[in-house]
């Protein structure tokens, strides 16, 4: 069941009014309900068509058993140690395409009396994301579309790998209010583009990143982060798995070119994680 503190951040998504608990559900005083998952997300997308990149069983499986081996610690520990830098420890942080919840558990860790939301469009991704961390409250949305979250309620918004929505980021972020993007770097993985086939790195991807934030955002700082790993045949089909390579290879293509490897496979990680405030007027 959805925490009250959830009510104070969530909105109807078909009207301004605010949402309270109903028989399972959640309601506005207009009488618009939003079913409760009995995986415990919520589900505000009713009526509305799914996004058709949202995360599919499988690449939920894969990353739930990437991520559980701990590949991607040393990005979930930077983030943590930055949230603590960040936002109060009982902030209220927002995780847009929170995926299965996973950096949002280590987030909420770092800061002891935070509530955290996770938006996904995936209702795999959402039914892990609702289980990740016990203040952790996850709901169906599709981050591109304006949110169903009240103005200026969060201390930090969280963007991992995810759509970055700049108008929504800055709207629903408090004055005194923090973002964290983490998007990859050229670098990454390019041990495996080659033999793997595994799709390259946007090169306009901070260009890409700036124009999304520029208007709404000042930089405060970027932390690089890169380190190697060493990752065997199982792990490299989970982490195309996970991946958007996974839609352009059959699982014969990837295990044939996963079975050509000499393993295990050193292969860079790296990354860059950016800090932006909130302009104020005049900057």
């Amino acid at each position: 069941m959805p925490s009250d503190r959830l009510l104070s951040v969530l909105t109807c998504p078909q009207c301004p009014a605010g949402l309270e608990h109903t028989r399972g559900a959640l309601r506005c005083a207009n009488r618009h309900t939003f079913d409760i998952a009995r995986h415990g997300y919520v589900s505000l997308l009713t009526g509305h068509r799914r996004a058709p990149s949202a995360d599919s069983p499988d690449m939920v499986r894969c990353r739930a058993s990437f991520l559980g081996a701990g590949h991607y610690d040393p990005l979930a520990r930077t983030l943590a140690r930055l949230a603590g830098e960040l936002a109060p420890p009982d902030a209220t942080v927002l995780d847009a395409g929170t995926g299965s919840g996973h950096y949002l558990a280590a987030v909420l860790d770092s800061l002891p009396g935070a509530l955290g939301l996770g938006l996904d469009s995936s209702v795999p991704a959402l039914r892990a994301a609702a289980r990740a961390h016990a203040r952790a409250e996850a709901a169906c949305w599709d981050v591109w579309q304006p949110w169903p979250v009240r103005t200026g309620c969060a201390d930090l918004v969280l963007n991992v790998f995810a759509p970055r929505n700049g108008p929504e980021f800055a709207r629903v972020l408090g004055a005194d209010g923090a973002l964290l993007v983490v998007t990859p770097t050229a670098r990454h993985l390019r041990e495996l583009r080659g033999p793997v086939g595994l799709l390259a790195v946007d090169p306009r991807k901070e260009e890409r990143l700036r124009r999304a934030l520029d208007a709404r955002f000042r930089l405060d700082r970027t932390e690089p982060l890169e380190y190697a790993m060493r990752l065997t045949a199982e792990d490299i089909a989970r982490l195309v798995g996970m991946s958007p390579t996974a839609r352009h290879l059959t699982p014969a293509e990837l295990r044939d070119r996963t079975g050509r490897l000499r393993t295990p496979v050193p292969v860079t990680a790296s990354f860059a994680v950016s800090v932006h405030r909130p302009r104020r007027p005049g900057q």
